[in-house]
Order: C-alpha cells, then structure tokens, then sequence
C-alpha cells in the first residue's frame, strides 16, 4: 500500500468529508481546520474567523489506487471554487477554497489542475494553492456528520 494524504478545503468540511469517502482508494477523511494561528482551535473560535484557519479535509488514500491528480479534479466538482471566501450562504474566510499541497508534486499536480478546471467556469478560480500547515481534528461530531444525521449530501 502507498498511503498518502492530501488536504483540501471547499466550504463547509460535511459534504465534502463525505464526498471524498465515496472515492475509491479514500481510506479516511478527517474534518478539521488548518491554515490559521490558532493552535487546536475549536468549531466556535474558527467560525469568528479571527483563528484565520478554513474548515478542510484530511484525505488519506492509497495512491495505488487513486492518484493524487484525480483527488484534485473530484475536488474542482464538489464546490464552487470562484466564490471568494464563501459556498453559498456559507460565508467567511473558514469557507475559503484552498488546496494544501504536502509537497512539490502535490503542487505541480494541483496547478495544472487548476488551469484545466478554469477551462470549465466563467469566472476566474479564487482557489488558493498553499503549502500543508498544521492540522487540527475537528470535534468528533463534526467527523462523519452527515453519515450520523442519516443524510446523503448538504448540496447548496
């Protein structure tokens, strides 16, 4: 097994938590925040958006199975990466679009992603493309929300 990770934030981390699940090769999806100040901050300090971090996912996979490239373009079609720090009614700096590389290919990958999704919307990508920061789990039940709700999606 090759276990890799990737991180992605694209609004709220529910759906798009579950949606990576779906994904063939995902071993895990983790709820958290990542790219602000704040060491282990929780759900009500993010949601000020003085922490400075974007809610986001954890993806662990096996890159035997699916590459990191195609986690990427899955990642383009579950949000609206034009919308500047929102999806939405969900707005905020936490609801920002970003794809946190963990290393040089990650990268590489990601901007070539970004120029062929551009391709697909009028308006231009406002998706920042940052180096992996720390991480932080979200509270247990943020983790597989949907899932224990009995829901599917939370499609805006």
């Amino acid at each position: 097994m090759n276990k890799q990770t990737a991180t992605f934030a694209a609004g709220c981390f529910w759906g798009v938590e579950a949606d990576f699940r779906e994904i063939p090769g995902v071993l895990d999806a983790a709820a958290g925040y990542t790219g602000g100040a704040t060491q282990n901050p929780s759900y009500r300090e993010v949601c000020t958006g003085s922490t400075g971090h974007a809610e986001a996912v954890r993806v662990t996979f096996d890159a035997d199975q699916v590459s990191y490239a195609t986690l990427v373009d899955a990642f383009w079609a579950l949000h609206d990466p034009t919308q500047l720090n929102r999806q939405g009614p969900d707005v905020g700096t936490q609801y920002r679009s970003a794809v946190f590389y963990h290393d040089e290919a990650q990268r590489a990958t990601a901007e070539a992603s970004k120029v062929r999704a551009q391709a697909r919307f009028a308006r231009p990508i406002a998706t920042q493309l940052l180096p992996e920061q720390a991480f932080f789990r979200a509270e247990d039940y943020h983790q597989r929300y949907l899932e224990k709700q009995g829901l599917r999606s939370c499609r805006i």
